[in-house]
């Protein structure tokens, strides 16, 4: 996804619709965590966005108190845009569903992974780099 205009930073970019799921393990490749348990599994073109360690939008929600409790979610630039430049969020995910990064951004972690979760990907990436276990030498007779 690539910006058709120039955003300043906190405009709003647009309304993400979808599904909203309350099932802490459903997965997919394009659907986010709101908080533990709901998940939004978006519609084009916001299903498509691409993450980046060093964002440049954001997204924010709100849960009216209206009718059926609605939820409604934005997306805002994180920081100035220009036209053409691409549209990434941070996807902050779990250690545990971290894959290897690539998005080329000098802060990048490595990882498509949360801050908070760096010490777990170093504790991963540690034991994997260590000698396996000799397992003691049996004899049967």
């Amino acid at each position: 996804m690539f910006a058709n205009r120039r955003f300043r930073q906190d405009d709003l970019i647009g309304e993400i619709s979808g599904q909203l799921i309350h099932d802490a393990d459903y997965g997919s490749d394009y659907c986010f965590e709101l908080d533990r348990g709901r998940l939004i599994e978006p519609v084009s073109p916001f299903r498509f966005i691409n993450h980046s360690c060093d964002s440049n939008c954001e997204f924010d929600y709100s849960d009216s108190v209206v009718a059926n409790r609605e939820t409604r979610i934005f997306l805002f630039a994180a920081r100035s845009i220009n036209v053409n430049d691409q549209l990434t969020i941070d996807y902050n995910w779990a250690a545990e569903s971290a894959i290897p990064c690539l998005c080329g951004a000098p802060t990048c972690r490595g990882w498509i992974v949360a801050s908070d979760e760096l010490g777990k990907m170093r504790e991963r990436t540690d034991r994997r780099s260590q000698p396996p276990l000799q397992m003691p030498e049996v004899k049967i007779q």
